[in-house]
């Protein structure tokens, strides 16, 4: 078998291998010598069929199955001698087409090696952490969002009109050309008003109304309702109001921190607390990861598979298409193709994906079993009643796997770095890190 090496340029490689008819004769006779014990054909014992007859029974089959082996077994040596690592799985072509049993078999091989990459130096990489603390105020405010929350509102009866956010008890009748329909009609029923709850107008067109009014209220069902049969339907509905409540929020006291699952108040601003400096500590290793990367991609610098960078600006454009034409699904538009913008944004993406990669394979950073368990317990959670179905379908699924896998090896390499990268933190307000947040989700 010969390797020959056609081209070398940047990342690209290029080889010509040749496996010549002895060695592929060769490996034929050996794979009809194994199978000869087991093998049975009429007029001969078990064992004993001739090798001529075998191979003209099997020849040609094996023949193939021998060709990609010596292939395989020829490009698996050479990158074991090489140590190089394709970015893709590499292209193989039959350059002598016309052949025939007793050639020479030609094949080209082509790939892009992944680049070599420097170590970096993280105690050189200088960034900001920014540090909130829950002070009164905030606690306060998430208090009062709580005490307003329809799971801790209670009503009391008013004798003035309703306004948005009141709550009426009502009947009502829905007819639609003067005849009554399935699911229109309730007795007592209780709705706030501007909870959005009924269809459009509904909730309108009860504003003012007083304990004992009858009023009839007209509106149209959306064209995308639900019920087919109702969809697009004007529709009136007859309401007698019999009373009108006004929100009254509770004290904050023990009692509503009850309601949260708290054994009292203090309990539950603790828990207010270690929510909310969550919430402040996640935005700030938003951040901070951020501009890990900003610096990181202006510290190092290395060729790209340029295979790579295009299949990464095709996804790139072909996404924010989809974005901005929603109604369209599938493949059915016309050809995308990426800008200069998705070519750079790509480029960064490609460079900081193997980047972290090789940083990762370097510091033999792991997933672990334990820790993709959890996650796959965490995500099967937000499909209450399926997750068996969900960890069936994650246990039969490799490609979803990996992507679960992929931004948890990522937020470990990160973390990796950052212990050893030179960080200050500073400690600023929640309006502060706030503003930070906005300028990252505009970028």
């Amino acid at each position: 078998m010969k390797v020959t090496e056609t081209l070398n340029e940047g990342l690209k490689r290029e080889y010509a291998i040749t496996v010549t008819a002895a060695e592929l004769d060769a490996k034929v006779e050996e794979k009809l010598k194994e199978a000869q014990p087991s093998v049975e054909m009429k007029g001969f014992r078990k064992g004993k069929v001739p090798m001529a007859l075998l191979r003209k029974q099997f020849g040609q089959r094996l023949m193939g199955e021998s060709m990609q082996e010596a292939i395989d077994g020829a490009l698996s040596s050479h990158l074991e001698e090489t140590g190089d690592r394709p970015a893709a799985q590499p292209e193989m072509k039959m350059t002598n087409e016309d052949w025939k049993e007793g050639d020479d078999v030609e094949v080209s091989v082509s790939y892009e090696k992944l680049p070599e990459i420097a170590d970096v130096d993280f105690s050189k990489v200088k960034l900001e952490r920014l540090i909130v603390k829950a002070d009164e105020d905030s606690v306060k405010e998430a208090l009062d969002n709580l005490a307003a929350s329809p799971q801790a509102v209670t009503y009391e009866t008013k004798k003035t009109q309703a306004k948005d956010g009141d709550q009426v008890i009502l009947d009502f009748v829905g007819k639609i050309d003067g005849e009554p329909f399935d699911g229109g009609a309730a007795e007592d029923y209780p709705l706030v008003l501007g909870s959005n709850s009924f269809i459009p107008g509904f909730e309108d067109g009860l504003l003012k109304v007083k304990a004992g009014d009858e009023k009839d209220v007209e509106v149209s069902f959306p064209e995308d309702y639900q019920a087919e049969n109702l969809a697009g339907k004007k529709a009136v509905f007859s309401c007698t109001i019999k009373e009108v409540k006004g929100p009254k929020t509770p004290e904050l006291d023990d009692e509503l921190a009850k309601k949260f699952g708290a054994e009292d108040l203090a309990a539950l601003k603790a828990q207010i607390t270690e929510r909310l400096e969550a919430e402040y500590t996640g935005a700030s290793r938003a951040i901070a990861k951020r501009g890990l990367l900003d610096a990181l991609d202006k510290k190092v610098s290395f060729d790209l598979p340029a295979s790579l960078v295009e299949a990464e600006a095709n996804q790139i454009a072909h996404q924010l298409w989809h974005e901005e034409n929603p109604e369209v699904e599938g493949h059915d538009h016309p050809e995308i193709k990426p800008t200069d913008e998705h070519v750079t944004l790509a480029e960064r993406r490609v460079k900081l994906g193997l980047l972290l990669a090789d940083i990762g394979q370097k510091a033999e950073v792991k997933v672990t079993d334990q820790e993709m368990t959890q996650a796959i317990m965490n995500q099967a959670r937000q499909y209450p009643g399926q997750e068996r179905q969900f960890f069936e379908f994650v246990q039969q699924n490799a490609q979803f796997r990996q992507q679960m896998q992929a931004p948890m090896f990522e937020d470990k390499v990160v973390d990796h770095i950052l212990a050893q990268a030179d960080v200050k933190d500073k400690e600023v307000s929640k309006e502060d890190l706030q503003k930070a947040v906005e300028k990252l989700e505009e970028e």
